[in-house]
């Protein structure tokens, strides 16, 4: 009786500051925030006490049977830490090793249509035997109707049965008893009523199963109920991770509809959840995403193509109105996606504001290298940081916009012998593997035409030219087996 009284009070409490705040105090809680999440930004992600750690613990393990959430300033304030919420274990349970990813699914009833067993099944289906092992989907039943819910564990459980046994599947609920109130919120830019209801939950719904993914992996994969997946995505998302190393970043996106395709480190879960939970209310789920993006220091998006899901379903969760969005970014076979080894680039050819060469090297969308007119014997290299074993070369100039900004005269080679010199290591030994021909080159079975492991990759400008040069895409392949890049 005590703790429901507790509970009463508090959201009571609640409802009477979101009238205070919307007189007084939007400025001064915008301020604390951004005060919170830089100041936490800097803390040591395990700031979380041992007793908490060991209490997470057994909450995933063992959850207790009644202890209730209560969202006190603490919670708040601590970012790093986990929210108290005891879930329901509808199918599965976390197993004690880290896997290297989780995808995790919210999904709720909808009035027309249902694309979660598809989605799940394209997530298992698109995966190879060494992928599956290093993946856990984490499916967050949000919705209130337990009848509905049953139905659906019910039909999950026949059809993933093995996928369950192992450990790759669960299926969670958090009890409507740790929402917050839905009723009296704020109608920011002129949503109706139910629109509002509708998003707040569903920040809530987010909050809740990124909270309980914390641990489970290193690296966590938003999606939604309703998408598929391209062939071994998880190997093309371990090439853009790796190619990452070394840069900072806090949401890479394969995907550019909604909340599909955002990848985050789990170690950021918990502030995400705390954010989305802060200002469920304020507005979407995606705009939310995008702020705390930023607050958290990353300026820019950072996309990929091609996208690794797309979106297939025709109606909406909300109301069941017809959504047909699609990505046109998006192929159904991603095991094309090249390697680019971790490198560093240099280039003597003068570079347009910051075009810079790193840019032909990453495989973001819209950055490319882009030069001033080249001269005879100018060159733009690339130098691994390790010797690596290259199959396939392939490099493309110029752009849609500007087909005429080509290399006209060059040529690739590839270096070895590499020695430490006034302007960083370099290679003293080079052969040639070919010409640029219409400003792009392609080179197969590289490794079976030299004889040694490649630790540079040149391109040099043959002949001057008037026009201004653009590296749109380098892409290297390695030798090294798939299986090898999932371990």
């Amino acid at each position: 009786f005590f703790k429901f009284h507790e509970r009463q009070l508090m959201w009571k409490s609640v409802d009477k500051m979101r009238c205070f705040r919307k007189r007084s105090i939007l400025p001064f809680l915008g301020f604390l925030v951004t005060f919170l999440l830089f100041f936490n930004l800097y803390m040591d992600d395990g700031y979380v006490l041992e007793a908490e750690k060991r209490q997470l613990g057994e909450t995933l393990i063992h959850p207790p049977n009644s202890e209730r959430y209560v969202h006190t300033f603490r919670d708040l304030s601590n970012f790093s830490g986990t929210i108290n919420v005891t879930y329901r274990y509808l199918a599965g349970i976390p197993l004690p090793r880290k896997k290297y990813l989780t995808i995790g699914l919210s999904s709720v009833k909808r009035k027309r249509g249902n694309y979660l067993l598809e989605t799940i099944k394209s997530i298992f289906d698109q995966s190879s035997y060494e992928e599956l092992k290093e993946i856990v989907v984490v499916v967050h039943l949000a919705d209130f109707d337990l009848v509905w819910c049953e139905n659906l564990v019910q039909e999950i459980t026949r059809k993933f049965a093995h996928h369950i046994i192992a450990g790759r599947l669960l299926v969670i609920q958090a009890p409507e008893e740790y929402y917050p109130s839905l009723d009296g919120l704020k109608r920011n830019y002129n949503d109706p009523e139910d629109r509002v209801r509708f998003r707040s939950k569903q920040n809530v719904d987010y909050a809740f199963l990124l909270n309980f993914c914390t641990n489970l992996s290193h690296f966590y994969m938003m999606l939604e109920d309703d998408v598929r997946c391209s062939r071994n995505f998880l190997t093309a998302l371990k090439k853009v991770i790796t190619s990452r190393e070394g840069s900072y970043w806090v949401m890479l996106e394969f995907s550019k509809l909604g909340y599909i395709g955002k990848l985050y480190h789990s170690r950021d879960l918990p502030r995400l959840a705390h954010f989305l939970l802060m200002f469920y209310q304020e507005m979407p789920c995606d705009w939310l995403l995008i702020h705390f993006r930023g607050l958290l220091a990353q300026k820019d998006v950072i996309r990929f193509k091609p996208s690794l899901f797309q979106h297939m379903g025709y109606y909406s969760s909300y109301k069941g109105a017809e959504n047909k969005l699609k990505d046109d970014d998006f192929e159904e076979d991603s095991i094309d996606i090249p390697d680019n080894p971790p490198a560093s680039l240099c280039t003597n050819i003068n570079v347009f504001e910051n075009y810079d060469a790193t840019k032909a090297y990453s495989s973001i969308v819209d950055e490319y290298f882009w030069g001033k007119p080249p001269c005879t014997g100018d060159f733009f290299i690339i130098i691994f940081n390790k010797s690596t074993k290259i199959s396939r070369i392939k490099i493309v100039t110029g752009t849609e916009d500007r087909q005429n900004d080509i290399l006209h005269h060059g040529a690739l080679e590839v270096g070895q012998k590499s020695v430490e010199t006034k302007q960083g290591r370099q290679c003293t030994s080079y052969i040639t593997l070919g010409e640029f021909k219409a400003g792009n080159i392609e080179v197969n079975n590289v490794d079976h035409k030299i004889g040694f492991d490649i630790e540079c990759v040149r391109i040099v400008v043959t002949a001057s030219q008037k026009e201004w040069l653009i590296i749109r895409t380098i892409s290297l392949w390695t030798a090294q087996p798939i299986s090898q890049l999932i371990k």
